[in-house]
Formats: structure tokens, sequence, C-alpha cells
């Protein structure tokens, strides 16, 4: 059974997490709901990929409850990944892990990843790579696609791409999208909810809401009082590498 539009895809209620002796997330109540782009911003050290493992299940909370729609398919794309300079892996054979019938054509169009399909792993730039991580994250046909920090290594116009990429795969495939950015221009400009983080909940909203909220201000200082909406506009396009391509 699905949720109802008025009903959450996920309820975090009262989640606290502890390592050691160290509190990463304190009384953490967070809504998420179907169809959504949500955004988890805040300072390093915030607990933002700590919250998204605990949302995801790899991650116990010490205390507080994560509550799933049923039956609930998730895509992941962790912040990094390490693949080691001489283990002899394709794009292709990366993709296939776990399920080498697979059909990759749709999802490699959709991204722009076909022209790298056969390179290895290791040889690809940065963006390529975050490319192919969202890649394997839509192989699992998810409702809910959980991003960590997708547009690291990427530059400003091409994190604008990324971001419309992100917005038209919620649109294509009916998902909820929920990801960790330090990005605010486009984060503020291209997300529905907007969750600030610091260990817990300083305010949550639509973005407009959000930036005038108080604890937005004190959280990110200077940065919020200059921020500027980034809308990006389709006057060009982009590479798979994020550079604009000369037409």
């Amino acid at each position: 059974m699905r949720p109802t539009i008025s009903e959450p895809l996920i309820q975090v209620k009262g989640v606290s997490l502890t390592v050691g002796k160290r509190q990463i997330l304190h009384n953490v109540n967070v809504a998420l709901m179907s169809g959504q782009i949500i955004s988890i911003i805040g300072p390093n050290g915030a607990g933002k990929t700590s919250l998204l493992k605990v949302i995801i299940g790899l991650v116990q909370p010490t205390q507080g409850k994560v509550r799933h729609a049923r039956a609930l398919r998730i895509g992941y794309m962790p912040q990094k990944l390490h693949v080691e300079p001489t283990f002899p892996l394709t794009v292709k054979r990366f993709l296939q892990l776990g399920q080498p019938k697979v059909d990759l054509g749709p999802i490699l169009q959709e991204v722009g990843i076909a022209a790298v399909l056969e390179s290895p792993l290791q040889a690809i730039s940065g963006g390529e790579l975050q490319r192919v991580l969202l890649a394997r994250a839509l192989l699992r046909q998810p409702e809910l696609l959980v991003l960590d920090e997708p547009a690291q290594g990427v530059d400003l116009m091409g994190q604008g791409e990324l971001y419309d990429l992100i917005a038209g795969i919620r649109d294509r495939h009916h998902c909820t999208i929920l990801l960790v950015s330090h990005d605010l221009n486009v984060v503020m400009a291209q997300t529905d909810m907007v969750i600030c983080l610091n260990q817990h909940v300083c305010c949550s909203g639509h973005p407009d809401k959000v930036s005038r909220d108080p604890a937005f201000a004190a959280l990110f200082g200077s940065i919020a009082q200059n921020l500027a909406f980034y809308t990006h506009r389709h006057d060009h396009h982009h590479d798979v590498h994020g550079d604009v391509i000369d037409e």
C-alpha cells in the first residue's frame, strides 16, 4: 500500500544518534512527502550524511524511530566511491554488478554517460563519476532517490545542469528525491523543501520561508545575507564533463 498524497513517504520521529561520546543527531523530526525534492543543508559536521544513512537504514539511531512506506524502493548515491587503481572495472561492469542482464540503454541516455560506458571507472572525470553513481541508483527504479552531495566536484554551470537533470528525473520517474548539498544558491532555487540541520533541525520548509528564518541567517551568516537564487537557463548545453559545448 502506497502513502496517499497527505501521508509521509518517510516519517522520522525523535531520532538521536550518538557515536562514542559524540552526539551526531539530537531529536530530529522530519516528514518526507511523496513527489518532492528535499534538500538537507548545514555546516560541516552537522550530521547531514549521518541523517541520510539513518533514514535509509544503513545506521540505526540511538533513540527514535524511522517509519517507511511499505515495500519502499530506495536508490542511494553515496558521497564518494573508492576503487583501487589496479582493479579492472569498466563503467559498464560497475553498472551491471548484481544485475548482469539489466538494460542500460535508457538510463545511459538519461544521465548522459553512454560515451564512457567502456572506460575504466578510475579513468573518468569527477563529473562523469557522479553521473555513473546516479545511473546506478536509478537502476533500482526507486520511489525514493537519496543523493549525498550529488554535485561534488562539478563546476557551477555543471551544477545547474545536474540539478536540472535531477528535477527531470523526479518528473519522469515520479519519485521523491532526498539530497544533501552545500550548493546553497542552486539548492534554494531547485528544491521543494529545505531541512536546515545542525545536529538538530534548525528550520525547515519551502526555500522562501527558510531563507527568511533567523535560524538560517544565524547558521550561514554573511552567506545567507548575500544569497542569490540561481536559475539555470537552457541557452546552451554541457558535455558529460560539465563543460559548455560550443554550438
